[in-house]
C-alpha cells in the first residue's frame, strides 16, 4: 500500500471515529431531548411589528379599506403569546399544535371620518378600537429525513383563526331604509372565523450539546364557499437547553393572512400580519 493510500485510509478511519464520537456525544446531550423526546412544548411572548387592515361593506355601499395601525397608532398594552406543542407518536410520526393569542385596545381622536359597515365614526370624536385574534393550527407531521442529530418533516393539517373587531364612539348609523341617526355611544362588533387547510415543512438540528436550532413554514390558499384567502406562517429559532428537560429560546416569527369573507356577520376583507422576536421557554419529556 502506498503512503498516499495509507494516509487516505487512516484519514477515513479517524474521520469516521470523530463523527461517531460527535454523534455519540450529542446523543447524550441536553439538546438531544428536543429531537428525541415524546413531548416537546414551548411558550413565548413577542416583541412585534403588526399590520391590520380591513374593510366592512355596508348594506348599500362598498367601504374603503381601513388601516387600523395608521388610524389608532401602535398598541403599547398588547398581550401576545404563542404556544407550540409536539407529540412524537413514533420517531417519524408526529402531531403538532400551535396556538397564538393577540389582544389589545386603543383609543384615539379621529383625524377623519371612519367608515365601517353601516357606521361612520365621526371626525374629531374619541373612538375606541378593540381587537382580538386567536389562531389554532393542528397538523400531522411526517419526518421523511431523520438522523441522530437532525430531522426534516412535512406536515398537513388545519388552521383556524378567529378575529374580533370592535369600534365604539360617536357615529352616524345608516339604516336599511336609507335613513340615518347619530349616537354618542355607538358600538359596532364583528367577528371573522376562517378555517383553512395548511401544508408545511420544518427542520430541526442539534448543533451542539446544549443548542438546538429549528425553522419551519406553513402556507395555504383556498377559495371555498364564503371564504377566499391565503396565509403564511414562518418561524426560526435557537434553543439553549440548560438541562435535559428545560431550555430558553430566542426566535423570529412572521404571520400574514389575507381573507375575503362574504357572511352575514362579516362582509369584507381582513388583512392581518405580525413579525418580530419571540422569547420562549421550552420543556421536553
Amino acid at each position: 500500500m502506498t503512503s498516499k493510500a495509507t494516509w487516505t485510509f487512516a484519514s477515513l478511519i479517524v474521520g469516521g471515529a470523530l463523527t461517531g464520537m460527535t454523534a455519540s456525544s450529542l446523543a447524550q446531550s441536553p439538546a438531544q431531548a428536543l429531537l428525541d423526546d415524546s413531548f416537546v412544548a414551548s411558550l413565548g411572548t413577542f416583541v412585534v411589528n403588526s399590520n391590520l387592515k380591513a374593510n366592512l361593506n355596508g348594506g348599500s355601499a362598498t367601504n374603503p379599506e381601513v388601516n387600523f395601525d395608521d388610524t389608532f397608532g401602535k398598541s403599547r398594552d398588547a398581550t401576545r403569546w404563542r404556544f407550540d406543542g409536539l407529540w412524537r407518536i413514533t420517531p417519524t410520526h408526529h402531531l403538532r399544535l400551535m396556538y397564538f393569542d393577540n389582544a389589545n385596545s386603543r383609543t384615539r381622536t379621529l383625524a377623519d371620518d371612519l367608515k365601517w359597515g353601516d357606521y361612520t365614526f365621526n371626525k374629531g370624536s374619541s373612538t375606541t378600537f378593540d381587537y382580538k385574534q386567536q389562531t389554532t393550527a393542528l397538523s400531522y407531521e411526517y419526518a421523511f429525513m431523520r438522523t441522530p442529530t437532525y430531522e426534516v418533516a412535512a406536515s398537513l393539517g388545519v388552521h383556524y383563526s378567529k378575529t374580533d373587531l370592535g369600534l365604539s364612539g360617536q357615529a352616524t348609523i345608516t339604516h336599511p331604509d336609507g335613513s340615518t341617526t347619530s349616537e354618542s355611544g355607538a358600538v359596532s362588533s364583528n367577528s371573522v372565523a376562517a378555517p383553512l387547510p395548511l401544508i408545511g415543512l420544518r427542520g430541526g438540528w442539534v448543533v451542539a450539546p446544549q443548542w438546538y436550532v429549528d425553522a419551519g413554514a406553513s402556507v395555504f390558499k383556498i377559495k371555498y364557499d364564503a371564504y377566499d384567502g391565503q396565509w403564511t406562517d414562518w418561524r426560526a429559532a435557537a434553543t439553549w437547553m440548560y438541562n435535559r428537560n428545560f431550555g430558553l429560546g430566542l426566535g423570529v416569527n412572521g404571520f400574514t393572512s389575507n381573507v375575503k369573507v362574504t357572511k352575514d356577520n362579516f362582509d369584507g376583507r381582513l388583512k392581518t400580519g405580525y413579525s418580530g422576536l419571540q422569547l420562549f421557554v421550552t420543556g421536553a419529556y
